[in-house]
């Protein structure tokens, strides 16, 4: 049975939209947990992707991706790291890190040297092209926060529930390796 949207029935009969609403209410838990809308996962990935959009359009005149910005950040707080400390701050394995790090030192942002002390251990540095990078960059977190239109008290809200929705779901059970 196909459902009639709200806009459908106003239409029609607008005494039939609570008709409607009273039928959605009924609908088992099963069956609206299977719908697309009732995803939070969805909801995060599409909200994810409108962001990475409004980013991919700032810093294309930086030559950065959203990735390498994230490095970039990364190293912004804190300079001379190794690579598995960059891909620890940003969830990242070291296949996906090595590249990105590869590229910004194509870029002449950063520099890869081996540690003296232990040469299994590769320490990121910003070069001067990567530090005069910041200032560049610096209109950006503004930028993000003009479009999301929520406020700064909401936005760190949000922030600090979604860093624990992660932190929590890192703890579950199914996000252990089989």
């Amino acid at each position: 049975m196909t459902r009639k949207s709200p806009r459908t029935l106003i239409s029609k009969r607008p005494d039939s939209l609570l008709a409607w609403q009273m039928k959605s209410l009924r609908v088992s838990s099963e069956a609206a947990s299977q719908r697309l809308d009732d995803q939070l996962c969805f909801a995060v990935y599409s909200t994810a992707h409108a962001l990475q959009r409004i980013y991919s359009r700032l810093l294309k005149q930086h030559d950065l991706t959203y990735t390498r910005y994230l490095v970039m950040l990364v190293l912004w707080e804190r300079n001379a790291l190794t690579v598995s400390e960059i891909g620890e701050r940003l969830f990242l394995d070291s296949g996906t890190t090595t590249p990105l790090l590869k590229q910004l030192e194509r870029s002449g942002l950063i520099t890869r040297l081996r540690s003296a002390s232990d040469e299994r251990q590769v320490i990121v540095s910003l070069t001067e092209s990567g530090r005069t990078l910041q200032e560049s960059c610096s209109s950006i977190p503004n930028c993000i926060a003009d479009a999301m239109k929520i406020g700064q008290q909401r936005a760190k809200n949000l922030q600090v529930d979604l860093e624990m929705l992660r932190t929590n779901i890192d703890l579950s059970d199914l996000a252990r390796p089989q």
